[in-house]
């Protein structure tokens, strides 16, 4: 048993509490709270800091393994050097505070086994299998033949073209088949596919509606990538769990989210990379990222004012892994206060995954034993959050990873 007394508890939801004591048996957290009423543990092994919090979440990244961000340079490079780079980005990731991703389309099914059984350090990986869109959609890659399109998705895994309703039902069974923890679809086009469109709908209501029927009979959430809101409407009246990016978000859809406890991803590094460094990016691409930037902002900050829920995601794939603290500096100049964008990517976070959400992201009794410990308050700066030199320690399942 490891004792950790700290001068502030972080707890993830609630007001963070000063002297404090958080207990860890084995993998999960015995006690956590003040130092005064912590039970005794005598043989217990202590640990002081300054602060202590719950580990990271990110809840959009793309194990790639891609240096740039082109998604029709997939099939050009083997799997095997795109994975092992991408355990490069698990070890980063873990050295940045982040504990568990939620993994959307890309090589998280394969690489899972791999991090739970010890053999790559990284965070928990919860992975959706392929991302999913229809033909034409975000994740085709339009200046290939349509059949090598099919042929690659279906042998990678990492993309998949399926449309209609009963091609849906079976894509999504397909990643069922593999353990998929989530189900991404893609109901808007994107930014960094050829030919679509970020406003316009892909999948019609009814293949939506058969998307999230067949998730739920197994009792998977649907992550929808969507920048427009006519796809956002439609996502959310067929029940999907999170909104990717929200671009066009405004007021009714705020309100429909909040009827439907749906929560948002709004990926804002992504886009704030991606502009700092344009010519990373395919042409096609540089115009349609330099339209939706003021705008995505515009959205987040309406989203923060009217109270949807939100999570923190990077939509890190491509050469930035270490970098997902960024993200809660960009929360916090959309108007979150440092303790609210400590919980989008704490407590908030598990969320995302429905029925299939962990106990994490909370210092409290019963929840996995994952944490940061810190020498600097985040509260006072919430940058010390994007700086992996400044988490001194990083505790994952009971273990301390960081420093090995």
């Amino acid at each position: 048993m490891q004792r950790i007394h700290a001068n502030l508890m972080i707890p993830g939801r609630g007001a963070p509490v000063s002297d404090a004591v958080v207990l860890l048996d084995g993998p999960t957290i015995a006690y956590a709270g003040p130092a005064a009423e912590a039970p005794v543990a005598g043989d217990a092994e202590e640990v002081r800091a300054e602060v202590v919090m719950p580990g990271l979440w990110d809840c959009h990244v793309h194990l790639l393994g891609q240096l740039v961000p082109d998604l029709a340079m997939l099939p050009r490079e083997p799997v095997a050097l795109r994975a092992a780079r991408g355990v490069a980005g698990l070890r980063a990731a873990l050295d940045a505070g982040v504990t568990s991703i939620r993994e959307l389309g890309g090589l998280g099914l394969d690489m899972t086994a791999a991090v739970a059984e010890g053999t790559v350090p990284g965070p928990a990986i919860h992975a959706a299998g392929a991302a999913i869109s229809p033909t034409g959609g975000h994740v085709d890659l339009h200046s290939y033949p349509l059949p090598w399109v099919h042929d690659y998705g279906a042998a990678s895994n990492e993309l998949r073209v399926a449309d209609g309703e009963s091609g849906c039902a079976r894509v999504v069974r397909e990643q069922l088949r593999r353990n998929a923890k989530v189900i991404k679809i893609c109901a808007s086009g994107g930014v960094m596919s050829e030919v679509d469109h970020p406003i316009h709908q892909q999948f019609t209501a009814a293949e939506l509606r058969v998307l999230v029927e067949v998730a739920g009979l197994a009792e998977r959430a649907v992550a929808a990538h969507c920048h427009g809101k006519p796809g956002m409407i439609a996502a959310l009246e067929a029940g999907v769990r999170t909104i990717e990016h929200g671009t066009y978000l405004d007021e009714e859809c705020a309100a429909a989210m909040r009827e439907t406890s749906a929560i948002l991803v709004p990926t804002q590094f992504v886009i704030a990379s991606a502009v700092a460094d344009i010519d990373r990016l395919p042409p096609y691409a540089r115009p349609k990222m330099l339209a939706v930037v003021e705008r995505h902002a515009e959205a987040v900050a309406l989203a923060h004012q009217t109270g949807v829920t939100v999570a923190m995601g990077t939509d890190i794939g491509a050469g930035d892994w270490g970098r997902h603290g960024e993200e809660l500096t960009l929360l916090v100049k959309a108007g979150f206060t440092p303790l609210e964008a400590i919980e989008t990517a704490t407590a908030n976070a598990p969320a995302t995954l429905g029925p299939q959400a962990p106990r994490s992201g909370r210092l409290e009794a019963g929840y996995d034993a994952d944490l940061l410990i810190l020498d600097d308050n985040p509260l006072d700066d919430i940058a010390v959050l994007a700086d992996p030199a400044r988490i001194r320690q990083v505790w994952q399942a009971g273990r301390r990873v960081k420093p090995v």
